[in-house]
């Protein structure tokens, strides 16, 4: 296919040291109460699969965890590693970290007037949202997958739709669960707002994943998600992303894209009614 372009972004290294040590007490007791809050929500809303993903890393010992200590479980488990970046980095140096099985998080925590809020994501979204999931390996390989898609992906003007695809499933993923319901994508699992709305509030679309149809669907940034695309199970999150995304791309050219609250004739949708709410209370 030929080198992909944006080769000065795969040449750099964007990642620094976390600077465990630089950690204040106020930003250790901020992850401790987000911790609190979250992992008390959760049961009953999140998947198993991050459930036990929580179990196995450990997050909550001694406040913001420190990648070192972190990286020695992940790796054992699934050959992953988180490393510290420090800001958003650019399209193709995200996909390559992927690719090699390193996941970039920000090492910034938000202030305790950001707990429910923030414009970019901060250390506690980005390992306590996302890191979790990298325990199982399925959704592991999928991650893999999408960053060397990422990479395949700089040959063709076709970021948007891939970005479409992390937002609607790494982000925002919803998926079937023998009792309902449960979240999987880590903009949600990190918030602790969402994890209500997305499961129980009668006002978004709930829609059955499809691949062509994500890559269609623009998204919000700024509020709850007025669609959520509901996998079956992370194998057919991993099948999808071994598909001919060229193609995809070719197909979709010049197609129409969805607003993000609107529903398809051909779309199956969930029926609300039907999926198994949780029983915790809510925190005010």
């Amino acid at each position: 296919m030929g080198s992909p372009k944006h080769t000065t972004d795969l040449d750099t290294n964007y990642t620094v040291d976390q600077d465990w040590d630089g950690y204040t007490a106020l930003e250790h007791d901020t992850w401790r109460r987000l911790y609190a809050r979250q992992s008390a929500l959760l049961p009953n809303r999140a998947c198993p699969e991050f459930l036990a993903g929580l179990t196995k890393l450990d997050l909550n010992d001694g406040g913001i965890p420190d990648f070192r200590r972190l990286n020695e479980s992940l790796k054992a488990l699934t050959g992953w590693e988180v490393v510290a970046v420090p800001d958003l980095v650019p399209d193709a140096a995200f996909f390559k970290l992927l690719a090699n099985r390193q996941f970039p998080a920000g090492r910034f925590m938000r202030k305790p007037e950001e707990m429910d809020y923030l414009s970019e994501p901060d250390v506690f979204h980005d390992v306590f949202g996302h890191v979790p999931m990298l325990t199982h390996p399925v959704f592991a390989d999928y991650m893999e997958a999408y960053g060397k898609g990422g990479l395949r992906s700089l040959e063709f003007d076709a970021l948007h739709h891939l970005a479409r695809l992390y937002w609607y499933t790494v982000e925002f993923g919803l998926m079937h669960g023998p009792d309902g319901l449960r979240i999987y994508g880590a903009g949600i699992l990190s918030s602790r707002t969402e994890s209500v709305f997305c499961l129980e509030s009668a006002s978004p679309n709930r829609i059955a994943f499809d691949l062509p149809r994500v890559m269609q669907t623009d998204y919000r940034i700024d509020d709850f998600q007025q669609t959520y695309f509901v996998i079956d199970c992370f194998e057919q999150l991993l099948s999808e992303s071994y598909k001919d995304f060229q193609s995809i791309y070719e197909a979709l050219e010049g197609a129409v894209t969805y607003a993000p609250d609107h529903v398809c004739e051909s779309d199956s949708v969930l029926n609300h009614g039907t999926q198994s709410h949780a029983t915790s209370a809510v925190p005010k």
